[in-house]
């Protein structure tokens, strides 16, 4: 797991070096100033004048100012390398993401994938910075004001010696027990996330059922959830303050006492050993503090660690194969025997048996009810998923012998959740491709009937888009997304239910443009209403994983019971019906 993080910190090793090494040299200037302190105060006691003490204090304030420098430079070092370490972790995850295929997404959740590129990369950078600063300066400032007192006077020095395991234990009890709260509060993270993304993405059917009040309570309760558990944590860890000062006192009045005590009976004042003592003492105890608030860190951080890399080590179940196919010669489809699921491990199968012999050029029509597994069969012309068992081909090769980018380039997907970004009209639509001209995007829009809605709005073609395109309707967007599409001029053309916010006559009047402009690509047409598909070449009707019939509508209409249970349920009270939306 530290090896997978350290890949991370790359440009920013340097800094990770040179930030420990600053905080040695600043701790070893906290400690030598005690004792210098002493050898000062018994040299002004000899020599009391203005010289003298004037030396001493610029050499003292030499080394507070080293002191002061180191702790800067250490502090300026850390802050970047954490902050460098973070920015690079979080970028690595991204593009990990970006590289999954579906299967891979379907173990994240949103929220979660949330979660892991915001608290938990903060949580593990927070930890690095005090690896790299604290946990350096903590062990070394123990070890050396240890010394230190021994140095100064070994015989109340011991006093440490019975305080540190006291201090030690009892910071390592509390550890153990805030551990596997801190395990526990990542997952209810992932709760509240997913409940606050939930809130937002349905705020509209949230305000119309006038749900507000059972949101808040559910949010409040995810909430709550947290808080309990970061409670629970902070209240073992609030027990470490007041150990830390009982152990500190006891220091001091142990010192003071035994210092007194040993100066009475010598005859020598050694007061000045008694503050440097102090002062040592502090160091010692605070150093076991800032020892135990680097554990508690790390647990903290270790479950963040963990999350980040199952996301990182996480390999993409589709792969180019080792030699390539870089060109599909057409949109002809071929489906062999397939058979799939969307866990491997699952019983149930959501394709069984498909058997499918599209020519290039065809329009196919894909009919059946919800849960019949429509999306899942075109969903392995594009590779998005890997057939289970059989085999699928588009122009005539393999679909898993292709390189995946140029395959995904031929086969254009207008899926059922259709998504635009923010930005304008144009930049929306080079999505498809990134150097089309005005002229091309015009003859797209013309297509998917887009033109003339984009050019009533004030901005035409420059039109802002808001994020996820809520300030145009659903149809508008299904054609934007159909324009996007088409765009790319691909050898076959996926529309999984697009056109079911459209009205009818607009949906003919994309489907007779389909057919008059691009008659060379393969369009398969997936809708819940038969007259988006009558006019098919061939209409698939899927039942239950399993493709029950296919044939033309007339075809159909005569013989299958499911097609024809849709076709007259659609028409038996109005022809003109718009139908329904898409599932």
């Amino acid at each position: 797991m530290i090896k997978k993080l350290a890949r991370s910190i790359r440009e920013f090793k340097l800094s990770s070096i040179l930030s420990p090494l600053f905080v040695t040299l600043e701790v070893a200037m906290e400690c030598i100033i005690p004792l210098y302190m002493v050898t000062m105060l018994e040299s002004i006691q000899e020599d009391n004048s203005l010289k003298n003490i004037i030396v001493n204090g610029v050499i003292l304030l030499l080394l507070a100012g080293f002191a002061l420098l180191f702790g800067i430079l250490s502090g300026k070092f850390a802050a970047t390398a954490s902050t460098g370490f973070a920015r690079n972790l979080r970028k690595d995850m991204y593009y990990r993401v970006q590289g999954f295929s579906f299967s891979n997404i379907d173990k994240f959740s949103t929220s979660s994938l949330v979660t892991r590129m915001t608290t938990d990369v903060a949580n593990v950078q927070m930890a690095y910075m005090m690896i790299i600063r604290i946990a350096f300066r903590a062990p070394i400032m123990l070890v050396f004001s240890l010394i230190m007192a021994f140095v100064l006077n070994p015989k109340i020095a011991w006093i440490f010696l019975i305080l540190i395991p006291i201090l030690a234990i009892g910071l390592f009890l509390m550890f153990r027990l805030v551990d596997p709260i801190f395990n526990r509060v990542f997952k209810k993270y992932d709760a509240m996330n997913e409940s606050i993304q939930e809130n937002i993405k349905g705020i509209r059917v949230v305000k119309s059922y006038v749900r507000d009040e059972y949101e808040n309570e559910k949010f409040a309760k995810t909430a709550d959830n947290v808080r309990w558990e970061f409670l629970k944590g902070e209240k073992i860890i609030a027990l470490a303050n007041p150990l830390m000062q009982f152990c500190m006192w006891s220091a001091i009045l142990l010192i003071c006492f035994l210092g007194t005590m040993f100066g009475i009976k010598s005859g020598i004042d050694n007061s000045s050993q008694i503050s440097s003592l102090i002062v040592y003492a502090t160091q010692i105890l605070s150093s076991l503090m800032m020892l135990n608030m680097i554990m508690i860190m790390i647990s903290i951080s270790k479950t963040s660690a963990k999350r980040i890399v199952e996301v990182l080590e996480e390999e993409s179940d589709l792969h180019n194969p080792e030699n390539p196919v870089y060109e599909v010669k057409d949109g002809s489809v071929r489906f062999e025997d397939v058979d799939f699921k969307y866990d491997i491990k699952a019983d149930r199968r959501a394709l069984k048996g498909v058997n499918l012999d599209i020519k290039s050029g065809e329009t196919v029509g894909i009919l059946g009810g919800t849960g019949s597994s429509k999306t899942s069969l075109v969903n392995l012309i594009p590779r998005l998923y890997d057939a289970t068992s059989g085999h699928v081909y588009v122009g005539g090769v393999n679909v898993k012998e292709y390189d995946l980018d140029t395959l995904r380039n031929q086969v254009a997907v207008v899926l059922q959740k259709n998504v635009l970004f923010s930005g304008t009209i144009k930049e929306n639509l080079r999505w498809g491709n990134p150097d089309a001209s005005d002229e091309e995007l015009e003859r797209v829009c013309r297509l998917a009937q887009a033109h003339d809605f984009i050019m009533g709005f004030p901005e035409k073609y420059d039109t802002y888009i808001e994020q996820g395109g809520s300030n145009v309707s659903g149809g508008q967007k299904q054609r934007l997304c159909i324009a996007r599409a088409l765009l790319k001029k691909p050898k076959i053309l996926i529309l999984d239910d697009s056109t079911s916010a459209v009205d009818t006559k607009t949906d003919a009047l994309i489907r007779t443009a389909f057919k008059e402009d691009i008659p060379d690509t393969t369009k398969f047409i997936i809708a819940q209403r038969v007259a988006s598909v009558q006019d098919a070449d061939k209409i698939i009707v899927m039942d239950g994983g399993s493709v029950a019939d296919i044939g033309t509508h007339d075809e159909l209409l005569a013989r299958n019971a499911i097609y024809q249970e849709v076709y007259y349920s659609q028409n038996k009270a109005n022809s003109s019906e718009e139908g329904v939306d898409g599932e």
